[in-house]
């Protein structure tokens, strides 16, 4: 046993717990909140006590026996029996892979909370042990309450939201990844019953002399140009308007901004549903060309694989285009004057300005919003599904020539069941974002001189 003097230095750990404990914190690692009993903290170590006895009563009435069908995933199929009694044929109950994998990965979750649970139980008897051989007032649980909200107000308030994000993003995530290893689809009728397959979906999807792969690759290049494209275009297109609003002889400046920012306060949907509606063959816009005599048949806006991807990208400028305007306008305004008036007094054109000036200082502030705007028009469900809906799409093919990664799980899940394919999509278009976005902010000055500004 170390000294008192030792171990008052040493921080309240489970490594500490099992070198340093006393009986009465070692047999805390089998019973939890025995510790605390023993040290009169009875609401503590019963809550402690009863948060084990549930975990117990949960694994072996179910908890067990989600994990061991997990490497099996079920394999009873339902059967048809005929009743004798009735003279009807009945239907026996068989397994439910997708259940059975839901609830192994809950019970799995289960398990890790319970073990982190377990740790705060040890940590807190040997707690009570170091205040009382430190001859340290040993709090009381009113006292921990009361805690909770002053010093410890983060314990308080945290637990809530992170107990959110666990429910409803972690778990779905992982139940979404653990389906990219399995042959849930509807092909050979595995809605019902599907088995563990290992690497051969991502080998479906990766491999290019295969339907499914040259599609994925196809998909992933639009993805690059189009994301690329809606990204840049708006953002330069958007300062250039910004700098033009900004200039000292524009007048009007809050009018011209209220005018391009007025598209905003109309919902995105709406405004691609009308715009779908107009450049569709019998829509405005080809009616009124061909009265004009301008064109003698309808132009294939969402027809034509080019004419699509030229007519998401322009109209994609104009919905974006207004919220760069707003993003930079502030920025420009934070401009120091003096490098423009030392600019002009060298003798240096607007164009050079800009480039020397305006543009790397708007890139060192923005690249992070740059980065979020790339990823989140990979991402962008919205205009692609509203406006073409990943048309045109060739015949036996699973995506059309716009549609994106994120357009094309949609159809793969919802249209189309192959929810293991959909499942490999999803964690490869994370890679791709991932990959990206701390590549290029890396290698940012935003990143590598960030005093450079100040």
């Amino acid at each position: 046993m170390r000294s008192k003097e030792s171990m008052s230095a040493a921080p309240i750990t489970l490594k500490n717990a099992a070198c340093n404990g006393d009986w009465k914190t070692r047999v805390s690692f089998l019973v939890m909140g025995f510790g605390n009993l023993m040290h009169r903290r009875i609401v503590k170590g019963l809550i402690y006590l009863c948060a084990e006895v549930g975990f117990i009563w949960f694994l072996i009435a179910n908890g067990l026996h989600c994990i061991f069908m997990l490497p099996s995933l079920g394999g009873k199929a339902q059967q048809k029996v005929w009743n004798e009694a009735k003279g009807i044929y009945e239907y026996t109950a068989g397994d439910n892979s997708l259940l059975i994998l839901l609830y192994g990965v809950a019970s799995v979750a289960i398990i890790i909370l319970f073990a982190l649970f377990w740790a705060s139980s040890v940590k807190s008897s040997y707690k009570a042990q170091y205040q009382q051989e430190h001859n340290k007032h040993i709090s009381t649980f009113t006292e921990d309450v009361r805690d909770l909200f002053d010093r410890n107000l983060h314990k308080l308030l945290m637990p809530l939201p992170l107990a959110g994000i666990f429910a409803f993003t972690l778990l779905p995530l992982v139940f979404m990844i653990c389906m990219a290893f399995t042959n849930y689809s509807k092909e050979g009728d595995h809605l019902i019953l599907f088995d563990w397959v290992g690497l051969k979906n991502f080998s479906t999807v990766l491999n290019s002399s295969g339907t499914i792969g040259q599609t994925f690759w196809s998909v992933l290049g639009w993805t690059l140009v189009w994301a690329v494209a809606a990204t840049f275009l708006n953002y330069i297109l958007g300062m250039i308007l910004a700098i033009v609003i900004n200039r000292k002889d524009t007048r009007f400046k809050a009018f011209w901004r209220f005018c391009f920012v007025l598209s905003i306060a109309i919902p995105q949907f709406v405004s691609l549903l009308i715009m779908r509606t107009m450049l569709q063959p019998g829509g405005a816009v080809n009616v009124l060309l061909q009265n004009a005599g301008l064109i003698s048949s309808p132009l294939p806006f969402f027809t034509d694989a080019t004419w699509s991807r030229l007519t998401v990208i322009i109209i994609n400028l104009w919905v974006g285009i207004p919220f760069t305007l707003l993003q930079v306008t502030g920025i420009l305004q934070n401009i120091p004057k003096e490098l423009y008036e030392a600019a002009k007094v060298d003798g240096a054109s607007s164009v050079v300005i800009f480039f020397k000036i305006t543009l790397p200082y708007m890139l060192f502030v923005t690249t992070p919003y740059l980065i979020m705007t790339f990823t989140g028009n990979i991402n962008n469900f919205n205009v692609i599904y509203l406006l073409s809906g990943g048309d045109p799409t060739p015949v036996g093919y699973t995506a059309g020539k716009t549609d994106l990664l994120v357009t094309w799980l949609y159809k793969l899940t919802v249209d189309q069941q192959y929810y293991n394919l959909a499942s490999v999509i999803g964690i490869l278009t994370f890679v791709v974002m991932m990959v990206v976005s701390l590549i290029t902010y890396r290698r940012s000055g935003s990143y590598n001189n960030e005093e450079a500004f100040q």
